[in-house]
């Protein structure tokens, strides 16, 4: 269905914000774009021992617990100045590596995550992303004011409280926490959370350590002080350990829809429990950092010099006093994509432990995943939510029954909720992935979107939702671009589109595309189209895909709020 309202996004595109330049080196792997909002990004890394080393469930593998917290480790994506920086050893501005270090073993960790041998796959790895950075700076200094914004009203009502809040000489910054799916990371999503830094958030992107990454290295304290009691082996000079993704019991494929077993929900709502008291610590430390102990994560931080996994720059040159009363820690943000969706639903359930966070984003959320209500919490969705799937995703029947019931009982509850598809994505598609690989994903996954405007309208409509329900004191100075794509309206009926809709044995995993040959042979030929037919990237470049879907006629809409549940909901 055509929009109500559908402004081309090229047109009201503002100047981005300056970028580390490129390496000659970097050039010659594939490439992360440029980010197109306002300010400059800039990213520090962090991990830290958490306040209590605890396990979660009894499950065990090798005899040991599975599921065992005792660090927290997370990459802060964040608007930057970007005259100051950490720099290498020629004065170049510092990048992170988009694969987490050690690369190599990293490359492994993939490998078994996937069943496939890892020479192939770490050979893969190194002939097209093992050098590919970040496009941010480094441990740069936090900005200082907003990005040539002008005030404008909010859906929210000021109260005298907030709007002394708003007040000061430097700005104050929102916050998301981003939670990734099954196989991520904290880089895995870096063009979603650096799109939404460059717009003026902070974005804490967890790196969960519950076995649904494919692997991560957890640094020991210099305490020693583990989860269980357990002791550093000291016949052992490693003072690190890797956790790799758990596959469950006699049930390796639960998040296949062909799983006749259906999803371990012991292990994954253990790994959710986990996953939540991560983001508690996450929390924590930037309650620290805002009340001005910035020297105190400097001195706990285990990703420095030496220590596995890190950078030889750890958070060398972060102005901390730059950081103290700068967060804006209520009215928190919660998003994730796939299993990190189904935390997310959680955390906004769960109000009493979370009473920071106000609204949760919903990234092709894996639904089978997610506890019913009442199942895990006697807590419900009170909150606003925005739910953004893939068409792959939209054709698994139950997957989609879930995720409507959970958007429904966020709105039962009196929240706004919106939920809506991108047409012609795939899985995938809200990930770095299908910016690295659009061809295997094009080829494999029948992705027909461009997988860069994906992200786009992922990051667009969230802007749009955020600017919708948070308040005045965070929206007012804020100048993100409105393509209209929330208001567009709802599909009519229950049927849904199917001319991609696959074979079922290829259920959320892939699209069908009629007449593929011809299509593709098509797309090889045919002229660059022209500005006006797609949209363009910050350099004027057309975002074309296999096949191109006209500005405003981008996304299916299947639930959103009427004009009287929004201000109800703007209502103090």
């Amino acid at each position: 269905m055509e929009p109500e309202k559908s402004q081309s996004p090229g047109s009201q595109r503002r100047r981005p914000g300056p970028s580390p330049p490129r390496r000659f080196k970097e050039r010659l792997f594939h490439t992360l774009p440029d980010y197109a909002g306002p300010y400059s990004v800039g990213i520090m890394e962090i991990e830290v021992p958490v306040r209590e080393p605890r396990t979660f469930s009894r499950i065990k593998r090798n005899h040991m617990h599975a599921l065992r917290m005792d660090t927290v480790l997370f990459s802060i994506f964040y608007p930057c100045d970007a005259s100051s920086y950490a720099s290498n050893k020629k004065g170049k501005p510092s990048k992170a590596t988009w694969l987490p270090r050690p690369r190599a073993l990293t490359s492994k960790g993939y490998a078994k995550f996937f069943s496939v041998p890892h020479l192939p796959v770490t050979a893969y790895i190194a002939a097209t992303t093992m050098f590919t950075k970040l496009p941010a700076f480094r441990n740069a200094k936090l900005a200082g004011h907003h990005a040539g914004a002008t005030p404008r009203p909010s859906s929210s009502t000021c109260s005298q409280d907030t709007l002394a809040e708003s007040r000061g000489d430097k700005s104050r910054f929102p916050v998301i926490f981003f939670s990734h799916g099954l196989g991520g990371s904290r880089t895995c999503y870096s063009t979603i959370c650096g799109e939404l830094a460059s717009n003026g958030f902070v974005v804490v992107a967890m790196e969960h350590r519950d076995g649904s990454g494919a692997r991560s290295y957890v640094n020991i304290p210099p305490s020693g002080r583990l989860a269980a009691n357990l002791e550093p082996d000291d016949a052992n000079s490693r003072r690190y350990y890797k956790v790799d993704y758990i596959f469950p019991r006699d049930n390796a494929q639960d998040t296949s829809p062909h799983s006749a077993q259906g999803v371990d929900t012991e292990l994954r709502h253990a790994q959710i429990q986990m996953r939540m008291s991560e983001i508690e610590e996450a929390y924590y430390v930037l309650e620290l950092i805002n009340n001005g102990q910035g020297g105190l994560i400097y001195r706990n931080n285990l990703r420095k010099k030496g220590n596995v996994g890190s950078s030889s720059k750890g958070l060398e040159g972060v102005r901390w006093a730059e950081w103290e009363g700068r967060l804006l820690l209520r009215n928190v943000t919660a998003m994730g994509h796939s299993f990190g969706g189904a935390t997310t639903v959680e955390i906004v359930r769960e109000s009493q432990r979370f009473p920071y966070i106000s609204q949760g984003i919903l990234l092709d959320t894996w639904g089978q995943a997610t506890p019913k209500a009442g199942e895990a919490t006697h807590q419900s969705l009170r909150k606003p939510l925005l739910a953004i799937n893939s068409e792959a995703f939209m054709h698994w029947p139950e997957n989609f029954k879930r995720l409507s019931d959970i958007t429904n009982e966020a709105r039962e509850g009196g929240a706004p909720c919106w939920m809506m598809t991108i047409k012609g994505s795939t899985h995938l598609s809200q990930t770095d992935f299908a910016i690295l690989y659009p061809h295997w994903m094009s080829l494999f996954m029948k992705t027909v979107v461009n997988p860069r405007r994906a992200v786009y309208l992922t990051v667009n409509s969230s802007l749009e939702f955020l600017s919708r329900v948070l308040p005045c004191e965070i929206t007012a100075n804020k100048v993100w671009t409105e393509e209209g794509i929330l208001q567009t309206k709802m599909l009519i009926g229950d049927e849904l589109p199917r001319e991609y809709r696959p074979d079922d044995r290829w259920m959320a995993s892939r699209l069908r595309i009629p007449n593929e040959l011809q299509l593709r042979i098509a797309y090889w030929l045919r002229r660059r189209p022209k500005a006006s037919v797609v949209d363009t990237d910050i350099n004027g470049k057309p975002l074309t895909g296999l096949v191109n879907f006209a500005p405003g006629n981008e996304v299916w809409m299947h639930l959103s709020p009427t004009q009287e549940e929004l201000a109800g909901s703007a209502e103090p």
